[in-house]
């Protein structure tokens, strides 16, 4: 697949405002500074597209863009550490949650962790809340080009390491970089093929 037209359609603060469910679906969230807007930017071909910071926590809604006039991408809201108040906090929490559970149209939800990071609990808790939810997941390693490939390919061997303490057949993972553009051309395959399945 290539993106060759990529437009913002909404920006929403609960899931009763997000667009009509006409199209196949495709979200994609992470722990706070884990490259997500760079990772959207580098699939569409859009510098601007989804908002880069160097604060976490920039992203606060739940954003729409229509990608050639035939599916969703959808911008959420990271989680972790970002400088917000905690009640701020619980409200994100309960869009994200909400959407999640009631979008009809979902088909997969992109968890993005970083490649060069232990796994950690707050992203571990999710990916596995997701699949006691039987949700559509699968994992996206970003910032590949961060360290060598043969650290990069260790890092996610005990990834799924770990994660096989939780599940018995792990969730599809892609590696990524938004900088080299590794992983391109597989995730937006890896999208493609989900679409064509729905069918």
């Amino acid at each position: 697949m290539k993106i060759t037209k990529a437009d913002f359609v909404t920006s929403s603060s609960n899931h009763n405002q997000c667009p009509e469910a006409d199209f196949p679906e495709f979200a994609f969230i992470g722990r706070s500074n884990v490259g997500k807007s760079s990772l959207i930017n580098m699939l569409t071909n859009h510098k601007k597209l989804a908002k880069v910071s160097g604060k976490p926590g920039k992203t606060q809604l739940i954003n729409h863009f229509l990608i050639n006039e035939s599916w969703y991408l959808v911008d959420l809201p990271g989680y972790g550490w970002a400088k917000v108040a905690k009640t701020e906090k619980e409200k994100w929490g309960a869009m994200i949650h909400d959407y999640l559970i009631t979008r009809k149209n979902l088909i997969c939800i992109f968890v993005l962790v970083d490649s060069r990071l232990a796994p950690q609990p707050i992203d571990v808790d999710f990916i596995n809340w997701l699949g006691e939810q039987g949700l559509p997941l699968a994992i996206v390693f970003t910032k590949a080009d961060k360290q060598s490939k043969n650290k990069t390919q260790s890092s996610v061997a005990k990834y799924k390491k770990h994660l096989l303490k939780y599940w018995e057949k792990l969730p599809d993972s892609l590696v990524t970089s938004s900088q080299t553009g590794t992983g391109k051309e597989e995730l937006l395959n890896y999208i493609d093929g989900l679409i064509s399945a729905s069918k």
